[in-house]
């Protein structure tokens, strides 16, 4: 096992992750605008200072929020380009505004207590893997926000990789590219990242969650939106007149397979996702999301919708349903199949510094999807939080250390896989 990073290194990564989660980045659904929110653009503009005050090269900050920047080759041989990509907005399922991160040194695997006034726990009995964090020190909230640790755990481990290429410019590596997106927890983080400017010939998005993860499989995913027409009569005389988009709403969603929906599935096990309802007599709306790892499982749910759809109609008259399907991503494993040494470049960093690799399907999406059909093969790496998007989310600041040793692994070894040799045009 090779460590790379001292006390003074480490302390620059919580140091770092400590300042990005004080911006208040939450993107927003529905924002014909990238980025959505205007508050992005502080933490963007702070970035994009940052990695001109660490001396990184070609350091550009757009009009639509991406930064994108270089790290020069030192390598005496020519190596590939790579890149290592994160986003900086926060969920809008929870408040990011007015983080109040809490440090707990050297854990002791008990319930925490992370607001006297509010009586708000963080409990080992609901989330065991605090276990495993026993001895290492843990970044939580203080139960009124979420934390941000997806992703700004990512850029700072990014950040801090590259200002520690830039310290010991005895590490040979190639060029480095690297880009943070807005937007990415709306699903438009990979819409207007301009693959050819970036200029890597693949890259791993650090967006992952617990240590270990390295993920090349992800959903299949759409959105689909149903609108229900009613026929509002007064109710006393409202027979076999009468015809109630709100139940109407009821009755198509209780249609659904009953299983399949995230409560009750995990692996590679698709859903059908609620996401919103609304309405009255005289019309109603749903918002689903439909997840499969297998694309013939995913086009089968859109099937099975369009089917009700049909069914509904003929049974209540026609149009009194519409429904709108969107495709959001598709399973990146198709792209990265055919570049596997990939894989196996970022599962041997993981082994060189003393992480386990946890190769498993991701039961969501990233930017690293969308721009593998970009050109731009991109799996997943762990950034090492925990319980994503809630007052719940925490993460040990040994598990950043390992990420960021693990993209400092990966870009001094690549000169050792020669499948990435024949990529250099």
């Amino acid at each position: 096992m090779f460590t790379f990073l001292d006390a003074e290194w480490q302390n620059k990564i919580q140091t770092r992750f400590l300042k990005y989660v004080s911006f208040h980045s939450t993107s927003k659904e529905d924002v014909n605008k990238i980025p959505s929110t205007e508050r992005q653009w502080k933490i963007a503009n702070f970035i994009f200072n940052e990695l001109i005050n660490i001396g990184l090269t070609e350091v550009t900050l757009d009009e639509n929020g991406y930064i994108m920047a270089s790290l020069p080759a030192t390598s005496k041989i020519d190596l590939p380009t790579i890149g290592f990509i994160a986003h900086y907005d926060t969920s809008p399922d929870f408040s990011g505004e007015n983080v109040k991160p809490i440090i707990w040194n050297n854990y002791e695997g008990n319930d925490l207590l992370l607001n006297e006034e509010t009586k708000f726990y963080l409990r080992v009995k609901d989330f065991p893997e605090l276990k495993d964090y026993i001895g290492q020190t843990l970044i939580t909230t203080d139960g009124s926000t979420l934390l941000g640790a997806d992703d700004k755990a990512g850029i700072a481990e990014i950040v801090t990789a590259m200002e520690y290429l830039i310290n010991h410019p005895e590490i040979e590596h190639g060029k480095i590219s690297i880009g943070f997106t807005p937007d990415e927890e709306v699903g438009k983080g990979a819409d207007l990242f301009d693959v050819k400017k970036f200029g890597a010939q693949w890259a791993y998005t650090m967006d992952g969650g617990e240590i270990g993860e390295l993920e090349f499989e992800n959903f299949n995913a759409g959105s689909v939106s149903i609108h229900i027409n009613g026929k509002s009569v007064h109710p006393g005389y409202a027979k076999n007149k009468m015809i109630n988009a709100g139940l109407l709403a009821s009755e198509f969603n209780q249609a659904l397979p009953k299983e399949e929906i995230p409560f009750l599935t995990s692996g590679y096990e698709g859903f059908f996702h609620l996401t919103q309802i609304q309405g009255n007599v005289e019309s109603s709306f749903l918002q689903y999301i439909i997840r499969d790892h297998d694309l013939n499982l995913y086009n089968n749910r859109k099937k099975i919708l369009l089917k009700l759809i049909e069914d509904f109609n003929s049974k209540y008259g026609k149009e009194t349903f519409t429904i709108e399907i969107v495709d959001q991503y598709f399973n990146m494993k198709e792209k990265i199949e055919k570049c596997m040494f990939i894989i196996d470049l970022a599962k041997n960093a993981m082994q060189e510094v003393g992480v386990k690799p946890k190769i498993k399907p991701i039961r969501g999406g990233t930017d690293g999807a969308q721009l593998s059909y970009k050109g731009l093969p991109c799996p997943n790496i762990f950034a090492g939080g925990l319980n994503f998007h809630g007052p719940y989310e925490f993460i040990p600041v040994e598990s950043m250390v390992k990420a960021t040793e693990v993209i400092i692994s990966i870009a001094k070894n690549i000169g050792k896989f020669p499948s990435a040799q024949k990529l250099i045009s």
